[in-house]
């Protein structure tokens, strides 16, 4: 079987520590997968929040998620506070990847993923350029 496969960059943008909580688990007593998407959303927030934007407004651009892949390398429980180091990688004219090394307070590895944004219009559902502006910043930030 084609297992997923995530490298990550040696540089990172903004880490980003987050708890795990009771509503995060599974009924293998886990982390959830679903809610290990919901922390790396909230992660993703905490990054552009840093650099001044949101998902809807990226200097004049708004975002949408175009992929995701997720490879996980451990567990995590509740109580942990997950370190979510996060890097854009891979810019192009209509976005970039965001990738997320996730791991626990005693630095073991939980999961590595990267998500595939690209710059929309969401009032004429289609898609825009990387605004220049937005290219320039996380370059000089790298």
């Amino acid at each position: 079987m084609a297992r997923v496969k995530v490298d990550i960059p040696t540089h990172t943008h903004f880490t980003a520590h987050i708890p795990v909580r009771v509503t995060d688990l599974n009924y293998g007593n886990h982390l959830g997968n679903d809610a290990l998407l919901s922390i790396m959303h909230e992660a993703r927030m905490q990054l552009l929040n840093h650099f001044g934007w949101s998902e809807l407004e990226l200097a004049g651009a708004s975002m949408i998620m175009a992929d995701v892949a997720i490879e996980y390398k451990g567990e995590g429980f509740y109580g942990d506070v997950l370190s979510i180091s996060l890097a854009f990688n891979d810019l192009n004219k209509y976005g970039f990847v965001i990738t997320y090394h996730i791991t626990n307070q005693n630095g073991k590895e939980v999961a590595r993923a990267k998500t595939g944004m690209l710059c929309f219009n969401y009032q004429e559902r289609k898609l825009m350029s990387l605004p220049t502006q937005v290219k320039e910043k996380i370059e000089t930030k790298a």
